[in-house]
């Protein structure tokens, strides 16, 4: 009986020696990094940003595989499923918690990865038509609040990120305006400066020629802290005490993954986002680098699912 447990005392001390050994010498063969969207999206070219700068690092390429569909949750799925063996790894946007928020899941979005950190945060930029009476936030408040279901809030679709930040400003607020759904980002910015729409949440790097012209007003930013983008521009916070709501750009891969791995790429992460001219590149497509260490950005994903899933509860939110 001694005999056996010692034997697999050792069986065991070897099989984690291994484990140890494999991943001192990770990668040794081309690492996949799943992008869950089409190429072209914001997402994906972060990802092509960063995928040379790993393999210039690490030795082996590193492998772009879209796998686009029903909003994300084809591509996350693939990589929660993944052998957790260092070798894929997801780079997702906030929609991620969003999806969370909004459908039954075939995999755990909080416990089934391996956080590795998030890569970029960005806001939602609240933007009216020049005809809306309001030249302020607390203009734009008391005129929804005086007129409920007035004004009409255009969003890329919904239970997307901008229609779920405006529904909890409107929540926190007190205020109803009246949705309308698009096939994504340009037709509603083009529907607001057209004006059949007065409000909008939108990205800067799709908004600021719009702003810029005067064809649209830019009245505050859905982070927390204001951007650096647009540091005139006040947060919603200011004057919503507690609101706070930005959109991030981040990557995992599947639970179990071994943590010196995650650790060594969260480290590789944090060199490559300080390079001058990677954060040149991340803010001319609107992005802000703002790198975390796996367990912040952990604690981030579970935070927002629950944030937003109170959001949807509350606003009684359905996908058809």
């Amino acid at each position: 009986m001694i005999s056996l447990r010692i034997c697999s005392g050792l069986v065991v001390l070897a099989l984690a020696g291994q484990l140890c050994a494999q991943s001192g010498r990770w990668p040794e063969k081309p690492v996949r990094i799943v992008v869950p969207f089409a190429p072209g999206g914001s997402t994906d070219i972060i990802a092509r940003l960063l995928a040379p700068r790993f393999a210039q690092e690490f030795g082996q390429p590193f492998v772009i595989d879209n796998r686009p569909g029903a909003g994300g949750t084809i591509g996350a799925e693939a990589v929660t499923r993944a052998a957790p063996d260092g070798y894929t790894f997801a780079i997702v946007p906030s929609s991620y918690v969003t999806n969370a928020a909004l459908y039954k899941l075939p995999y755990d979005p909080a416990r089934g990865i391996a956080p590795v950190g998030r890569i970029v945060s960005y806001p939602l930029i609240l933007t009216v038509h020049p005809s809306v009476p309001a030249n302020g936030l607390k203009e734009l408040i008391d005129l929804m609040r005086s007129r409920p279901g007035a004004l009409n809030l255009g969003s890329p679709g919904t239970g997307s990120s901008p229609h779920l930040v405006a529904e909890m400003f409107q929540q926190m607020t007190g205020t109803r305006l009246t949705h309308v759904a698009y096939k994504g980002d340009a037709p509603a910015l083009s529907d607001l400066v057209g004006g059949q729409i007065q409000v909008l949440f939108v990205s800067g790097s799709v908004a600021m020629p719009q702003i810029k012209a005067g064809k649209v007003r830019a009245l505050a930013v859905s982070t927390g802290e204001r951007s650096p983008a647009v540091p005139d521009l006040p947060t919603i916070g200011e004057q919503v005490p507690g609101y706070a709501a930005g959109v991030w750009i981040g990557m995992f891969g599947p639970a179990g993954t071994p943590p010196e791995v995650v650790a060594r790429l969260n480290q590789s992460l944090g060199r490559i986002l300080r390079i001058p001219e990677i954060q040149e590149r991340l803010r001319a497509v609107g992005t802000e680098p703002s790198p975390s260490m796996p367990e912040e950005f952990a604690r981030l994903i579970e935070s927002e699912i629950g944030m937003w899933s109170q959001v949807v509860k509350a606003g009684n939110i359905r996908i058809e």
